[in-house]
């Protein structure tokens, strides 16, 4: 789709495309503003593999799931990056304690790591229709996204798609355990009438565009654009309600500040039977704005 800038708030300029220079300036930005663009953590770039597998994995982080996150860039007509990028995955794995010095050492701190659903992220200016066709056809997490450079420095992306560990029609490419994690793995973690007022809320998440939902992780319910922007934790009688920010529109202050327990989510919301619906999603759609 054209981008259009509008000039003395009347007229419109369509913004012509421009083009990185090569993969590594791409690979830059990207790394420079990973948390900005896909809330995930940098952790480290052009990470090698070892002399015996002699590869460099192009950007590893982490996200706010505390999974690790490998992400590769597909430059010009280059068809192996989906075999390329799950043959990493699949040594990242294998060498956990790897990551774990590395991201510790980045981050300053001790990290408890979630293995239970490492992701695949590949970018590109474009995908052909082999890409999206293999990668509907795996059980893997794998995200597609393509991006486009415009004239006055103007970057975009956007989700080409994506497939999920534990598919039901997708086959198997690497040999990670995923966790196999529902809907009804967490409604059971709760009651019947907040099970009702969880999916009244989520039937009006998933009406927003270009919302992704992830129900596999152990600890909640994900929903994010190109990052979280809330997370819904299942109690037996609340669900708390994870969001990107402390402060919002809130004349009822319900957001509680958590900055100094989670990096990802600065505020949270506990919500119980008296909990109203509509304000509720007046919370969560602050949230989700602060992720376009």
């Amino acid at each position: 789709m054209p981008i259009f800038k509008i000039e003395n708030h009347s007229k419109t300029k369509r913004l012509k495309l421009s083009s990185f220079r090569n993969e590594k300036e791409l690979q830059t930005l990207v790394e420079n503003n990973l948390e900005e663009i896909f809330g995930i953590k940098f952790i480290a770039s052009e990470f090698s593999t070892g002399a015996k597998h002699g590869g460099r994995i192009d950007t590893l982080g982490l996200d706010e799931n505390n999974s690790p996150v490998i992400i590769e860039y597909k430059w010009g007509e280059k068809n192996n990056v989906i075999n390329q990028g799950l043959f990493y995955l699949d040594w990242l794995v294998d060498h956990k304690g790897d990551f774990q010095i590395v991201a510790e050492k980045k981050l300053k701190k001790k990290i408890k790591i979630d293995w239970s659903q490492p992701r695949l992220v590949l970018i590109a200016s474009s995908f052909n229709k082999y890409d999206k066709y293999a990668i509907n056809r795996m059980s893997e997490n794998i995200e597609l996204w393509t991006y486009s450079l415009y004239e006055n420095d103007i970057f975009e992306v956007n989700i080409e798609g994506s497939s999920q560990a534990g598919g039901k029609k997708g086959r198997r490419v690497t040999k990670i355990e995923y966790a196999r994690y529902d809907l009804n793995y967490h409604f059971n973690k709760t009651s019947k009438e907040l099970r009702q007022k969880f999916n009244e809320i989520r039937e009006k998440i998933l009406e927003l565009p270009n919302v992704q939902e992830k129900p596999e992780q152990k600890s909640g319910i994900t929903y994010r654009t190109t990052k979280s922007f809330c997370r819904f934790e299942f109690r037996k009688n609340s669900i708390n309600l994870l969001l990107r920010e402390p402060e919002y529109n809130d004349p009822k202050k319900l957001v509680k500040d958590i900055t100094s327990f989670e990096w990802g989510y600065k505020g949270l919301v506990k919500i119980t039977r008296e909990t109203n619906v509509d304000y509720l999603f007046h919370l969560i759609k602050q949230s989700y704005e602060e992720t376009l």
